[in-house]
């Protein structure tokens, strides 16, 4: 037994003895921790990259103004807290309406007309009222004007503008976030439009073109857009139509335009056909009479010749 318990460590033994046992334990080593801790670096490092993406990612769009991810999924209300109980003053002015509803649009002011650009809203008992945010957006102007009876503005996504004149008040300030039905000022009145009395000038522009708010309450403020881009193609397709007549309505004109001068130009050539005939029936009528161009008759030539033939020969006989 003891014989046998001394061979593997005479092994053993042997195998350090060797000029290289120790130098090839040694790079061993040094490759299992070389390995070890390149693998340990390389998490460290995945981990410190997650979260710098997360930080980058949470801090994007830090300080730039926030608007509501859904608010084009909105539905357009009257800037009032009971429309129920609300007069319109003025309409706006439509460009489609019959002439005395334009008339009725107008607004005079400093003996001028001008076109109103939204609808002036009033109450029933003529008293003042909160204005409210007819969708959320953000505060870009807020203006003291005694001629408009100041103005806010707001805008909204896709460039949609809210704007409310004749207010007094003001509860918002430039760069504010404000909520659908949020109050942000009370109803006024304005010097241009003094006989609406106390009420809130309302409008809806999109792309800084003004648009009838009547036509978008009660709608989700992406119909805006939709309505713009229909609009568009109205007034686009006329035109296409218009240069396609234009291009093909000469075409036709002018083929029957040759085809009824054809008969004309037929006779034209008929006419000159007819000219030699008529100059033969003169050269004909010259021959018949006898006479050449210069007037002479052939025909008395040679009778005087064959009468002197005549006269010669009784004269032999």
């Amino acid at each position: 037994m003891r014989e046998e318990e001394k061979k593997p460590t005479s092994t053993i033994r042997r195998i350090l003895k060797q000029r290289w046992a120790l130098s090839a334990i040694y790079i061993a080593s040094a490759a299992i921790i070389l390995a070890a801790a390149f693998l340990l670096q390389n998490s460290f490092d995945d981990s410190a990259k997650d979260g710098k993406e997360e930080s980058a990612e949470t801090g994007k769009n830090y300080g730039e103004p926030s608007v509501e991810v859904n608010s084009n999924l909105e539905t357009i209300k009257m800037p009032v807290a009971d429309a129920d109980k609300s007069v319109i003053k003025k309409q706006f002015y439509d460009v489609n309406a019959d002439e005395k509803a334009q008339e009725e649009a107008l607004v005079f002011y400093n003996n001028r007309y001008e076109q109103n650009k939204g609808i002036d809203i009033a109450m029933e008992d003529g008293k003042s009222f909160d204005v409210k945010a007819s969708l959320s957006g953000n505060v870009t102007k807020v203006q003291d004007d005694a001629l408009l009876g100041n103005l806010v503005e707001v805008e909204h996504e896709d460039g949609v503008v809210t704007r409310y004149q004749s207010v007094k008040d003001i509860k918002v300030a430039v760069g504010d976030k404000v909520k659908q039905g949020q109050a942000i000022a009370t109803a006024g009145k304005s010097q241009i439009n003094e006989e609406a009395g106390v009420h809130v000038h309302f409008e809806i522009r999109k792309d800084n073109i003004a648009l009838n708010p009547l036509d978008f309450v009660d709608k989700q403020a992406s119909a805006i857009q939709s309505a713009t881009e229909a609009e568009a193609e109205k007034e686009e397709t006329p035109a296409v139509e218009g240069s396609e007549a234009d291009k093909e309505t000469p075409a036709v004109e002018g083929s029957e335009a040759d085809k009824e001068e054809t008969p004309a130009v037929e006779e034209s050539e008929a006419e000159k056909e007819e000219t030699p005939a008529v100059d033969e029936t003169d050269e004909s009528t010259d021959l018949e009479s006898g006479t050449d161009e210069e007037g002479s008759v052939p025909g008395e030539d040679t009778t005087e010749e064959s009468d002197s033939l005549k006269d010669s020969l009784n004269q032999s006989n």
